[in-house]
């Protein structure tokens, strides 16, 4: 019993199964893999939950944000407004555009400078993708001409039939011969 003992310490022995990780280096133990995979997993959790949590603010704090968000849709809102006015009541229109006449010039480069910091910083965000868009489909333009000039010569009254080239086709003529 000794020797079969002796012998297996050897392989098994110290705490250490050397076979076991032998094959390790081969192949991933399942039970590991399953605990990473698992940590990987809860690690993930957490981030999307850091990610979507939503901050216990005050009142003062949900109401700024609310704020922060109506410019731009009050602006245009009100641009579209200002045109149906115009159509509906022209006269109110002229009077409250006399009302504006009156503003001090100094006063419309504050506001002024108060709409271009307000929308540049979106302008600069938007601009550079913007600019990707147009150098594409600038490189359309020449497609796009040669697209219009096939299809202008296909209306035109003195453009050829297409189906009077079919004469190298003898299926076709054979099927127009029946056909007719």
């Amino acid at each position: 019993m000794g020797l079969i003992e002796r012998a297996l310490s050897l392989v098994f022995g110290g705490g250490r199964n050397a076979l076991a990780e032998t094959v390790e280096v081969f192949r991933e133990n399942a039970e590991k893999g399953a605990a990473r995979e698992v940590t990987l997993h809860q690690a993930t959790l957490a981030q999307f939950g850091k990610e979507f949590r939503r901050d216990r603010r005050g009142w003062f704090d949900r109401l700024m944000d609310a704020v922060n968000r109506l410019p731009r849709p009050a602006m245009a809102m009100g641009t579209l407004g200002l045109f149906v006015a115009a159509m509906a009541d022209p006269i109110w229109f002229a009077a409250r555009m006399q009302g504006i006449a009156l503003v001090p010039e100094p006063l419309w480069w504050l506001l002024g400078a108060i709409v271009s910091f307000y929308f540049g910083a979106r302008h600069q965000a938007k601009g550079q993708a913007f600019r990707r868009e147009l150098a594409q489909t600038v490189a359309q333009v020449p497609q796009v001409v040669d697209n219009l000039r096939r299809l202008d010569d296909m209306q035109a009254p003195d453009a050829p039939d297409p189906s009077a080239g079919a004469g190298d086709n003898p299926a076709l003529e054979a099927w127009r011969r029946e056909a007719a």
